[in-house]
């Protein structure tokens, strides 16, 4: 017996699904940029507008007692990943998304627990339930909402990742989870290891 699956809107679906932990509602401003958003510089880097606001390099001793494995910092505030090599020699500032709320943003001390090049992504039953149109499953490409790569954190849901829509980055428009450029998270991938240090303030 053959199916028909309802189709969905591929702009839409990757604006809200990527990072949605089980319980957690879509809020209604997820792709809303929020206030503050009118200084913008470009980057020689990705060569893309970016938020400025804070974006300011940090010293590590501030929040780390070492740098085994190596260390990310994200600044919420700023909108800002920093990493820094367990040697020293790699320093990193790179731009993100956060969380749209309070309510969805976890601060706190984690760790890599690990590395996904190409990662597939599914819905966990209540954002099907909320969203049956959803796919049950998209493989690696242009329609996961988690980009490139994956950094799996040990809290349950929570990643740093790439997106394939770059409209999110400097903005408040994740739900939960910490979004890069792809090609940013491409070279962080490459830095971070299995145990690298993770700080979300």
């Amino acid at each position: 017996m053959s199916h028909t699956r309802k189709p969905f809107d591929r702009r839409a679906f990757l604006g809200a699904a990527a990072c949605l932990g089980a319980g957690l509602a879509l809020p209604a401003g997820a792709q809303t940029p929020d206030a503050g958003q009118e200084q913008f510089e470009t980057t020689a880097f990705t060569n893309q507008r970016r938020n400025i606001s804070s974006f300011q390099n940090r010293d590590w001793q501030s929040y780390f007692s070492n740098l085994r494995n190596g260390a990310i910092l994200v600044d919420t505030h700023s909108r800002a990943l920093h990493y820094w090599s367990e040697d020293r020699s790699i320093y990193r500032l790179y731009p993100t998304s956060v969380p749209v709320s309070e309510e969805l943003t976890r601060r706190g001390r984690t760790e890599v627990i690990r590395k996904v090049k190409g990662p597939s992504w599914a819905p966990t039953p209540s954002m099907k339930k909320r969203n049956p149109e959803w796919p049950d499953y998209v493989p690696p490409g242009p329609d996961n909402p988690l980009g490139t790569h994956a950094l799996y954190l040990s809290w349950r849901y929570y990643r740093i990742h790439g997106t394939h829509d770059t409209r999110k980055i400097g903005r408040k428009s994740s739900n939960g989870c910490i979004g890069l450029y792809n090609e940013h998270i491409q070279e962080l991938f490459g830095f971070a290891k299995i145990g690298t240090q993770v700080l979300l303030i």
